[in-house]
């Protein structure tokens, strides 16, 4: 798959090579608009005759589809296509992406069909038309859940052909920089919406001329007072600094003149809402962003860049701690530059990006145009293919998530995780870099590794010395994990982890580990029901019994027989409600009570019985099988089950008060419960102790518990700090009921001890 991905993205990256050097231009003004055919096909020229062709007929059959259908401005619909499929010029994309762009709302809003699409210009275009396409024809609940589950579709469609992400995204550049014309609570949903998903979108692809575009008018939309003030002070701010800034360009040209070195000098001047963020994020004011302006210095080879480096470090003093070298270690989305702060003779501080022609094609059009800047010496390819392959392990990753979630929800929550803005560069113990997110833990460099390098991971070493799985992880760390064959993924890892993968992951196991034993645990209630009613459960090995599980699935609305016993095992259906309606249905068969599968059923007896229809519990189960906080029980201990509603099985001593209060509420619930013989772990219960108040007392009292082979898990020493007797309650994990009385034996033993006692409810 991850091989078809880079397929994908080499297929339309091969088509963009005349537009890297102008779409680099340093994210300065963006190209002319399209607004009429003949506009756009002026972009065409890369395009051989034929294909301007097919883009000509597209675009007949866009504004056919589209005639009598306005915008909010008041112009007619086509120019909005016309528009998408020019910015996609500009970049240089193909054929079917240009006439897709041209037909991309074709299906969502003129009722054109797949079919046709496919008919008139081929299943290549008519998929990247679908992908392109809304599900608002569909009946969604609320407008949150249709949102995500669009967003899923476009980007499954994406994972399938990259393209998709560039046309939406260039739809959704047009309508920002249209949307003055709409209603002010739809443009704020609209750029909230842009700068939640597009934005970090195009970021994650390394389209970053794109992304700023995007952020910046989203942020007009959101808050436009602080827009316009922010904008007022940066002209202000930029007329006093011109004299500044023209001292520091005529230094830095003079001092590149004299080292003889081949370079581009351009100035830079940061985004408002980069300075708007940056003034949140560290509490300053206008006046204390120092960084507004900057320089790029471009250059023709990689050995340049640190040849450039050495010529701004020998003009100016570099500020300490401010150098980043994202050459040697790229980002995530694959952009490469040298960062440095110098301090100029003005004392002003100044930002210098310094990178070759290949990486500033990368740096600024990415995914679009990147792989197809071809330097002489070959390094700007290798440059491509390394953030090809970065672009394609994200793609890679979406499908991976994709798998293991079910809900739209769900899976939009792990790409808004994964879409993240900063990244942390940590190393595997063989020196492979791996990019993570702020904040990221072993557990996800686990994930990130393999999945089964994360579900069996115990323990983690960092720079060589143990840490906490939750430990969180820095840049140029050494990150090594250590793992066990029969460990399983930790739902409390669901706290920490960072990554959308790492999160996907776990749920994913834990959801298939409980529902594996809901269906377990639900075949042996309804064999257990149906045994009382004189019957056993009919096998599905011959075809009268596949029909009647059949008939009975269909009756109770379940998708399938797993479907409906892991139903029964979580107590969304009642057992004897749906051993009555199988009783009924063997009966229309001809099948007839059995006297002595009655008796078993009704009093519960023979060995037939403890085999097959009781629960055994062992310790392993997850979260199907829960022993109950009350009473706690413990190996020994005589056991009564309740069914809960949705929440499964709830095990509780046969002496609880609460659990008998439930089962003469709810008589149907109850479940016969039996310890298995071989026990997988020990168990907590409850000890309350009366001791004596002194020095010592609780290194007494955990001496005993040590000694006796048990582990105290939790401790409550109360508020009595100042009375002659104290009352303390443990939490000890112990093997069974005798292991749990050698215990008590230990603690009366102890000399500040007055009483010991299992607590119950």
């Amino acid at each position: 798959m991850a091989t078809s991905l880079s397929n994908a993205l080499r297929d339309v990256r091969a088509r963009a090579a005349a537009a890297a050097r102008s779409l680099a231009g340093l994210g300065g003004d963006p190209q002319p608009e399209a607004t009429s055919f003949a506009a756009l096909q002026d972009k065409l020229s890369y395009l051989s005759a034929a294909d301007v062709k097919r883009v000509r007929e597209a675009y007949r059959f866009a504004d056919e589809a589209h005639l009598g259908q306005f915008r909010a401005s008041g112009e007619p619909y086509i120019t909005h296509p016309i528009a998408v499929a020019g910015l996609c010029a500009d970049w240089r994309l193909d054929v079917q992406a240009l006439m897709a762009a041209l037909m991309h709302d074709a299906m969502e809003d003129c009722g054109v069909t797949k079919a046709e699409l496919i008919e008139r210009f081929g299943a290549q275009t008519a998929d990247l038309v679908d992908g392109l396409t809304k599900l608002d024809k569909l009946q969604f609940s609320t407008r949150e859940q249709s949102q995500a589950e669009s967003f899923r579709k476009m980007l499954l469609a994406m994972t399938r052909d990259v393209r998709v992400i560039l046309v939406k995204l260039a739809d959704r550049l047009h309508n920002m920089r249209t949307m003055d014309a709409m209603a002010v609570g739809k443009r704020a949903r609209i750029a909230r919406e842009t700068l939640d998903i597009y934005a970090p979108i195009a970021h994650r692809l390394g389209l970053n001329q794109t992304y700023r575009e995007l952020q910046e008018l989203s942020f007009r939309f959101l808050q436009p007072w602080r827009h316009a003030a922010l904008s007022k002070a940066v002209a202000k701010a930029r007329g006093n600094r011109r004299n500044v800034v023209e001292r520091i360009q005529k230094d830095v040209d003079q001092a590149f003149g004299r080292s003889k070195l081949s370079v581009e000098i351009y100035g830079r001047e940061k985004t408002l809402y980069s300075i708007y963020g940056k003034m949140r994020e560290k509490h300053l004011s206008f006046a204390q962003v120092s960084d507004i302006f900057g320089f790029r210095i471009v250059v023709d080879e990689l050995s340049d860049c640190y040849l450039a480096l050495g010529v701004l470090h020998q003009l100016y003093k570099p500020l300490p701690g401010r150098f980043k070298d994202y050459i040697a270690i790229p980002k995530a989305n694959g952009y490469q530059s040298l960062h440095t702060t110098l301090v100029s003779p003005l004392g002003t501080t100044v930002e210098f990006q310094i990178r070759t022609h290949a990486m500033h094609a990368v740096a600024e059009s990415g995914i679009a145009a990147h792989w197809m800047y071809k330097s002489k010496g070959g390094r700007g390819d290798k440059d491509g293919q390394e953030a090809q392959r970065l672009g394609a392990m994200w793609l890679q990753s979406l499908m991976d998530i994709q798998h293991e979630t079910s809900d739209a929800g769900e899976f939009l929550e792990h790409v808004k995780i994964d879409l993240y803005p900063d990244a942390v560069y940590v190393f595997t113990p063989r020196s492979k870099i791996l990019a993570l997110p702020r904040g990221a833990t072993p557990v996800d460099f686990a994930y990130a590794i393999h999945s089964d390098v994360g579900d069996h991971c115990v323990a983690a070493k960092v720079n060589g010395e143990p840490v906490a799985l939750r430990t969180e992880l820095h840049s140029g760390d050494v990150v090594e994990i250590i793992g066990a064959p029969n460990a399983r993924p930790n739902p409390a890892w669901l706290n920490f982890v960072r990554t959308g993968r790492a999160r996907s992951k776990i749920r994913h196991y834990l959801k298939t580990l409980e529902t594996e034993e809901s269906q377990e645990l639900g075949a042996k209630m309804l064999a257990q029901a149906l045994r009382a009613e004189g019957l056993a459960l009919p096998g599905d090995d011959d075809a009268d019994g596949q029909t009647l599980w059949q008939q009975l699935v269909r009756w109770t609305g379940n998708r399938s027989r797993d479907d409906l016993m892991t139903d029964i095992g979580l107590g969304r259906k009642v057992p004897a409600i749906v051993a009555k309606r199988l009783a009924m249905m063997m009966g229309e068969r001809g099948q007839r009570p059995d006297a002595v599968t009655l008796s078993l059923g009704l009093y519960g007896g023979g060995e037939a019985t403890t085999q097959v229809d009781v629960v055994q519990i062992d310790g392993t189960e997850g979260g199907t099988v829960q022993l109950a906080n009350c009473c706690r029980p413990i190996p020994g201990d005589a056991l009564v089950g309740h069914l809960g509603r949705g929440e499964g099985l709830v095990v509780h001593t046969a002496d609880c008060a609460v659990g008998r209060r439930l089962l003469e509420r709810d008589g149907e619930s109850r479940m016969q419960v039996v310890w298995a013989e071989q026990i997988g772990r020990a168990f907590e219960t409850g000890v309350s102790l009366l001791v004596r108040n002194g020095k010592g007392v609780l290194a007494q009292v955990a001496q005993a518990v040590a000694s006796a082979e048990a582990d105290i898990t939790y401790i409550d020493m109360g508020d009595e700090r100042a009375a002659e007797t104290a009352e303390l309650k443990l939490l000890v994990g112990v093997r069974d009921r005798l292991h749990l009385a050698d215990v008590m034996r230990t603690l009366r033993r102890s000399p500040s001890v007055l009483k010991v006692a299992r607590v119950k409810p």
